[in-house]
């Protein structure tokens, strides 16, 4: 929870290389001002991002590491290693820019808080992302189609028909809803851009090295059990505020909820089950089933009930209600660090 000490100004107390920022009257503010960024510009490819330099430094630590280690309990050391060196790292250095920003001129710390938080969100691309799925569909390309919802998961998507890019766009909006904008914005609300962008650091060693492979089985097993932890108490937030979008949006509340307890714990992970199945149960559609991943074919649990074929339509008004939950937990959290 932010400290709050004297409202009328920023003050900052270090503590060996640890700084704790005193929330000020402009933290509110500042969280919006995130959020406005996000939505306005997005993440522009010129832009050098966080998240890149991230994956850059996994790549090379897994290629030092792997290349050397041959025993499993070799590879799960260097794994918990990589695993809370890089979230503390983040954290400690995006500490340190805060500031040196903040020491420079505090309406620059200000700045540098709303930019460094901005990163860490993902809200605009997931739109435009799944946006020009919609519209490659709308148009009737399936290569087109194929190409940009390749963007969005991991599976293969060279044979997938129609009604599969419906379902793998929902599910990746369901389930980026919490990972990509909820999440964020909780640590974000929790302790400003030092503990959003260690979460961050989380979240791409997940996507990186947290697989159930025989590559990664040890070395990546510290990064997927702190994402685990991570994502708890976000993917469940997102559950609850997608299914009130449901019930304001679609009058489908009640049905999004109960799918949402009945089918989430039958996802293999523990979190991602949730916004997906109160995705599938807004909707009336049912996610899951069979995917294929480097020509492997993996069969998921199904989520929610066929009430309703999936179809195109399905897209924006998946897009609806993730912008309208985003926002509900935008005001809650405002509310939360204004008071």
């Amino acid at each position: 929870m932010p400290l709050r000490a004297d409202r009328t100004h920023s003050r900052t107390f270090h503590s060996g290389f640890v700084g704790l920022v005193v929330a000020d009257d402009l933290t509110g503010f500042k969280f919006l001002a995130v959020c406005v960024f996000d939505v306005m510009a997005g993440d522009p490819r010129w832009l050098p991002h966080p998240v890149r330099v991230m994956g850059i430094f996994i790549q090379e630590y897994e290629r030092q590491m792997l290349g050397r280690l041959s025993s499993p309990l070799a590879k799960r050391a260097a794994g918990v290693g990589l695993a809370a060196g890089l979230p503390l790292g983040c954290f400690l250095f995006t500490r340190w820019i805060l500031g040196w920003a903040e020491h420079v001129h505090e309406m620059f710390g200000v700045l540098m808080w709303v930019v460094l938080g901005y990163t860490t969100l993902a809200g605009r691309d997931l739109w435009d992302h799944a946006w020009r799925v919609y519209r490659a569909l709308g148009k009737g390309s399936l290569l087109a189609a194929r190409a940009e919802v390749g963007r969005l998961v991991g599976r293969d998507t060279a044979a997938l028909t129609e009604e599969d890019i419906v379902r793998a766009t929902l599910e990746s909006v369901s389930e980026n809803s919490s990972d990509g904008i909820v999440a964020p914005l909780v640590y974000l609300a929790l302790g400003g851009p030092a503990f959003a962008m260690a979460y961050k650091a989380i979240n791409t060693l997940d996507s990186m090295v947290g697989y159930r492979t025989d590559r990664y089985r040890e070395f990546g097993w510290a990064s997927a059990r702190a994402d685990d932890m991570a994502n708890w108490l976000p993917a469940r937030l997102t559950a609850v505020a997608m299914s009130l979008a449901a019930a304001i949006r679609l009058g489908t509340g009640l049905a999004s909820w109960r799918i949402c307890c009945r089918d989430a714990r039958k996802h293999p992970s523990p979190n991602s089950g949730w916004p997906e199945a109160a995705m599938a149960g807004a909707l009336g559609v049912q996610l899951g089933g069979r995917n294929q991943y480097d020509g492997v074919a993996e069969q998921r649990p199904t989520l929610g009930d066929p009430v309703t074929p999936l179809s195109v339509s399905h897209i924006p008004v998946a897009l609806h209600l993730m912008v309208m939950a985003c926002g509900f937990l935008v005001i809650i959290l405002l509310g939360w660090m204004m008071w």
